[in-house]
């Protein structure tokens, strides 16, 4: 009997050796695979399934949408990124002019507070100059109350002189300059005027609506783009390079794409152009927002004349009575007449809470309330707007809103630098920045191209720093075109 193969020790030339077989090891599984009841998902048929029209609309529009994205990105993100480190300080302003303007804010706390007649008589004496156009009563136990006085010299036509008296002693702690409804002191004014215009006056406005015209745009196309990829492409974990650049700027976007949009629509609604636009939308549609009347009759007129500074001034203590009467909480500014024909106007300025924005006209001489006006009654779009600028502004809800504000600033900031950081990434092997392919709109469906093409000229027309760049930017890219085709056309000929 001959022996297994195994322990064969010697074999015939052009014979290979039998490899040992290790005991420990399992044999292979010979058997058959057992047979499956379920129907069979393959096809002998190897022509591909078709893709359906909604694939094919989406894969024709993704190009032009990654085209518009990418342009939109590199030459619009710097005047975003302006606007989003300005708009971060912004926001953080408010907490900042706390702190550095914490003696003429605020005052210990005392038992009983001086009528508001002996409190604006003692900013008068300090501060002669100018006249009292409006009064914020003290609305806390520890603020104090601001005297704000127009037409002083060394102070800007729109701006007011804020003079703080302490409401307990009638003592004058300070005097600063103060702008717009909100009561931005001096540091607030400057970081204002900075976000909004780069202190370059009507002509700088135009970087903050260009900013604020095309962020909803980048901001749409980055959702069409991240959830147009494939699901296992969105990770950012095990990723290096321009690929986990990639998901961590669109994952972000997606989160922050919201917030984009707020403060892209809350932005134009005051810009400069688009803005004319939406307020005369909205008056035609009549939902402007409304102001109390303060027109008042003859007799208040012969009350007037014949009523001294001081007089006036007493009769801030009856006007706050009536508008406490109905209803107005602190805090409120009284705006004194403009004139012997018109009432004094109480109103209320608590812009953290949005239904605190009720106000009465109240004529001195009888007590009268001449005008209400409610919040509740405002039209929808003006209780919209209001509430929107107040967002925007970070007033609507405190610091929640601030805090909130400055981490929309800062994701912002991130993504354009990872924008660009993906620009050089992409054009690293060849030449910085490799742009997008052109003709992206070619294949493009005119069923979705022509009505795409005519909303996207209205909304230009009542955008025009989003109309106008777009209208460049497509004239200058033909053009780019043919220069490049013709070259092309030329270069077979001379070689």
């Amino acid at each position: 009997m001959r022996p297994p193969p195994d322990y064969w020790t010697a074999t015939p030339k052009g014979i290979p050796t039998p490899r040992p077989v290790d005991p420990f090891r399992p044999l292979p599984d010979r058997r058959p695979p057992p047979m499956s009841t379920a129907p069979s998902t393959t096809t002998d048929d190897p022509t591909p399934v078709p893709p359906t029209p909604s694939r094919r609309i989406r894969a024709t529009l993704r190009p032009l949408v990654l085209r518009l994205h990418f342009y939109a990105g590199v030459l619009v993100a710097p005047f975003l990124l302006v606007a989003a480190v300005t708009g971060f300080l912004y926001a953080a302003s408010f907490q900042a002019e706390k702190i550095v303007y914490a003696h003429e804010l605020t005052v210990p706390a005392g038992d009983r507070k001086l009528p508001l007649s002996e409190q604006v008589t003692a900013a008068r004496k300090a501060h002669p100059e100018g006249t009292v156009s409006a009064v914020r009563p003290s609305p806390e136990a520890d603020a104090t109350t601001r005297v704000l006085l127009s037409g002083v010299t060394g102070v800007d036509a729109d701006h007011t002189l804020a003079v703080f008296v302490d409401p307990y002693t009638g003592k004058v702690r300070g005097a600063l300059e103060q702008y717009g409804s909100t009561g931005a002191l001096p540091l607030r004014t400057w970081i204002d005027g900075l976000h909004r215009d780069l202190h370059l006056g009507e002509n700088g406005r135009l970087y903050s609506e260009l900013a604020a015209s095309w962020l909803w745009v980048i901001a749409g196309g980055g959702l069409v783009l991240w959830f147009g990829r494939r699901r296992e492409r969105r990770k950012v974990r095990g990723t290096t390079g321009r690929r986990r650049t990639l998901g961590l700027h669109g994952t972000l976007g997606v989160w922050a794409a919201t917030g984009f949009v707020f403060l892209s629509a809350t932005g134009l609604t005051w810009s400069a152009y688009a803005g004319a636009n939406i307020d005369e939308l909205r008056t035609a549609l009549g939902q402007a927002t409304p102001s109390v009347s303060a027109t008042t009759g003859g007799d208040h007129a012969a009350h007037s004349a014949a009523k001294s500074g001081e007089a006036t001034a007493r009769d801030l203590d009856a006007v706050l009575a009536v508008a406490r009467a109905e209803g107005l909480g602190d805090p409120v500014e009284i705006v004194a007449s403009a004139d012997a024909s018109s009432a004094y106007v109480v109103k209320q300025i608590q812009r953290g809470w949005p239904e605190k924005q009720d106000s009465v006209a109240v004529d001195p001489a009888t007590g009268e309330v001449i005008d209400a006006l409610r919040f509740a009654d405002y039209p929808l779009l003006a209780k919209l707007t209001r509430w929107g600028i107040d967002a925007h502004t970070g007033t609507l809800f405190g610091l929640v809103n601030q805090i909130a504000l400055m981490a929309l600033a800062l994701s912002l900031v991130l993504l354009i630098v990872w924008g660009y950081r993906m620009w050089w990434l992409r054009g690293r092997a060849s030449a910085f920045g490799r742009p997008i392919p052109r003709g992206a709109w070619q294949q493009v469906p005119p069923q979705i191209l022509v009505p795409a093409l005519a909303a996207v000229t209205v909304l230009g027309y009542f955008v025009p720093l989003l109309g106008i760049p777009l209208a460049a930017f497509v004239a200058v890219d033909v053009l780019l075109g043919e220069i490049a085709h013709r070259r092309e056309r030329r270069t077979p000929a001379s070689g």
